[in-house]
C-alpha cells in the first residue's frame, strides 16, 4: 500500500472534511483578509482532483511506471495532487528549487530526464529556458499550473479528463502494480564534487517516515499543520504535510513564508504543528505578534536542517511549548533521529533519540561502533533511507555499506540513549536551512581566467546561520584588475548559481593554505574569513 491509498482511504472515512487550506500571495496575509481567496479542498475533492490526474498523466501525457515528473514553482496545493497521482502510476516525482540557476537546474533535467515539467507562473520562463536547454534527450512538456492563456494549463487539460467520461478519466482505478522498493521520489542533493546527486527515495521510505512523523507528533486527524517550508526540500514534503494527509488532518499551505503571515494562520485555522528551520522560528520570534498573541492552539514547534541555537529553543519554551528537535538529511527521507514533546524541555539541545522505525549507529574513522559519550560518524539504516542515486553508482557505493547510509555528521549518544549533535565531517555550509557544497561555488569561480586557486568556507551570521564568502587566488595584480576580477567573479556566480549561493564576500590572498599533501586547510582558510570580518 502506497500513500495514495491512505489519502484514498481518508476520502472514504472523511470525505466532507477539509484536507488542505492554501493560503497565495505574501504567505496568506491577503487571503487572510479576504477569506474568500483562499482555496480549500476536502478529502473527497482532493481524491477525485487525484483521480483525474492518474487520466491525465496516464492517458494524455502516455506516462508509464518508472517515467519521471517534475515540479517547479512555489508551494501548491497541486504538488501533493501530482504527488498522489504519481504514486498511484509508480510515476517518479522529482521537485526542482526554484532557488537555483537555469544552469543547475538544466543539469539536474538532463540528468533525470523527466516527460513533463509542471511550473507556475513565476517560473514561467525558467521552465521554458529549460525545455529548450535539454537538448540531449527530447525536453519535457511543459505545463502551466495557473496560466490558461495557452490552452494547455494544467486545471483546463483537467477539465477535458473530467468531462472525458469514465473511459478517459480511469476514475483513478488502475492496474499498474507498484511496489514499497520502487522509485517514487528523486530529490537532488549537492555533493563534494559540486554535482548535484538525485537522492532516490522508495514508496517504502515515505511510509516509514509518516509512520515516524506520527509517532514524534502523536499526530492524528484533529491536527492542523501550517506548512510554510518550500516544497523541492524533503521536508517540506515528508516531516508533516504529507504524513498529515495520511492520517487525516487539515494541512495549512502557504505560498512562501512570511513570518506575520505564519502568526496570524496560527491564530485564525487553530493550527497545532509547524515545522521550522531556525532562520524562519528566529523570523517568527522577531515579530510583534509572537508577544502578544495566544498560542496555545499549538502543540509543538518543530526544528531541524543544521545546529538550532540555545536561545531559540529556550523562547519557545518560554511559551510553555515544547520544541521538538528532528535530525536527518535528504537520504534518510528525512527523519531519524527526533525527540518527542515530552522530553524536549528534560533534554534541551539533543536532536533525540533513533526513530521508531530506523537503525542508527555511529563509527569511528575505521568504521567500528563507539561506546557511550564517544563522538562518531551518524549511520543510518531503515526502510526511511534511499535506494540509490539515480544514475550514480559511485556516489552510491560511497554512502551505503551494508544497508547503512553514512551522513558525514557527527554525534554522540549518553547513556540514556539521546543523541547530541557534534560537528559535520562533510565540507558544507548550511545557509538559511539550505546546504551549499564549496566545491560548486568553486567550480564557477575556477573557470574564470585569471583565477589560480580559490576556496569557499562558511562564515557565521546572525541572521543566515552561515553565509559563503571566496578566497581568491589570482595572477591580477594591479588594483583596478583586481576589481575587475571581483566584478566578474560576482557576475559570473548570479549566472551560474542560486541567489542563496552567492559569495557574499571575495578577498584576494596569495596563496591558500594546504597541508604536505597539498590539500587546502580549510580550518585556515576559515580563520582568514573570521580575521577579516
Amino acid at each position: 500500500m502506497n500513500i495514495a491509498q491512505w489519502v484514498r482511504s481518508q476520502a472514504r472515512f472523511l470525505p466532507d472534511k477539509t484536507a488542505i487550506i492554501f493560503e497565495p500571495g505574501a504567505a496568506g496575509i491577503g487571503s487572510m483578509m479576504e477569506p474568500e481567496k483562499r482555496y480549500r479542498l476536502t478529502y473527497a475533492e482532493l481524491d477525485n482532483r487525484v483521480s483525474a490526474t492518474v487520466g491525465l498523466l496516464q492517458n494524455h501525457f502516455k506516462l508509464r511506471k518508472g517515467e519521471r515528473i517534475s515540479w517547479l514553482g512555489l508551494n501548491h496545493p497541486d504538488m501533493f495532487v501530482l504527488l498522489l497521482a504519481a504514486a498511484r502510476l509508480g510515476v517518479v516525482v522529482v521537485p526542482l528549487s526554484w532557488r537555483l540557476s537555469v544552469e543547475e537546474l538544466s543539469y539536474i533535467v538532463t540528468d533525470c530526464e523527466p516527460k513533463v515539467l509542471f511550473h507556475d507562473q513565476h517560473e514561467s520562463e525558467k521552465a521554458l529556458a529549460l525545455s529548450r536547454l535539454c537538448e540531449e534527450f527530447t525536453g519535457p512538456i511543459c505545463v502551466s499550473l495557473d496560466d490558461e492563456s495557452s490552452g494547455s494549463g494544467f486545471n483546463r487539460l483537467l477539465e477535458e479528463v473530467l468531462h472525458g467520461g469514465e473511459k478517459v478519466r480511469g476514475n483513478g482505478d488502475i492496474s499498474v502494480e507498484v511496489n514499497d522498493n520502487d522509485p517514487y521520489l528523486i530529490v537532488y542533493t549537492s555533493g563534494t564534487t559540486g554535482r548535484p546527486k538525485g537522492a532516490v527515495l522508495p514508496h517504502r521510505a515515505m511510509v516509514c517516515n509518516a509512520l515516524m512523523s506520527q509517532h514524534m507528533y502523536d499526530l492524528n486527524n484533529n491536527e492542523v499543520v501550517l506548512n510554510v517550508l518550500p516544497l523541492f526540500h524533503v521536508g517540506g514534503i515528508n516531516i508533516q504535510p504529507l504524513p498529515a494527509l495520511m492520517f487525516g488532518a487539515t494541512l495549512v499551505l502557504h505560498q512562501q513564508f512570511h513570518p506575520v503571515g505564519s502568526m496570524k494562520a496560527i491564530q485564525v485555522h487553530g493550527v497545532s504543528l509547524i515545522n521550522t528551520v531556525p532562520t524562519i522560528l528566529q523570523a517568527m520570534q522577531n515579530t510583534a505578534e509572537w508577544q502578544t498573541d495566544d498560542l496555545r492552539s499549538l502543540k509543538s514547534i518543530s526544528i531541524g536542517s543544521t545546529d538550532v541555537p540555545r536561545s531559540l529553543i529556550d523562547t519557545v519554551h518560554e511559551k510553555g511549548l515544547p520544541l521538538v528537535q528532528v535530525y536527518g538529511a535528504t537520504e534518510t527521507g528525512p527523519i531519524a533521529i527526533y525527540q518527542r514533546p515530552e522530553e524536549s524541555v528534560a533534554t534541551v539541545v539533543s536532536i533525540g533519540r533513533v526513530g521508531l522505525l530506523c537503525e542508527v549507529m555511529l563509527v569511528d574513522s575505521s568504521g567500528r561502533e563507539v561506546g557511550v559519550d564517544v563522538p562518531g560518524e551518524i549511520c543510518i539504516r531503515g526502510d526511511n533511507i534511499l535506494s540509490n542515486y539515480w544514475r550514480n553508482d559511485i556516489a552510491t557505493k560511497q554512502v551505503l555499506n551494508d544497508g547503512w547510509f553514512r551522513t558525514g555528521d557527527v554525534a554522540h549518544v549518553d547513556g540514556n540513549g539521546n543523541y547530541w549533535f557534534d560537528d559535520r565531517l562533510k565540507h558544507v555550509i548550511i545557509s538559511g536551512g539550505e546546504n551549499i557544497y564549496p566545491a560548486e561555488i568553486e567550480r564557477v569561480i575556477a573557470a574564470i581566467d585569471g583565477v589560480e586557486a580559490v576556496a569557499v568556507v562558511g562564515r557565521k551570521s546572525s541572521k543566515w546561520g552561515e553565509i559563503p564568502v571566496a578566497a581568491v587566488v589570482t595572477n591580477v595584480q594591479e588594483e583596478n584588475g583586481m576589481e575587475f576580477m571581483k566584478a566578474t567573479i560576482q557576475r559570473r556566480c548570479e549566472v551560474s548559481l542560486g541567489k542563496f549561493k552567492l559569495p557574499k564576500k571575495v578577498f584576494f590572498v596569495e596563496a591558500l593554505p594546504r597541508n604536505a599533501m597539498g590539500k587546502v586547510i580549510v580550518g585556515e582558510v576559515r580563520k582568514l574569513v573570521c580575521d577579516d570580518q
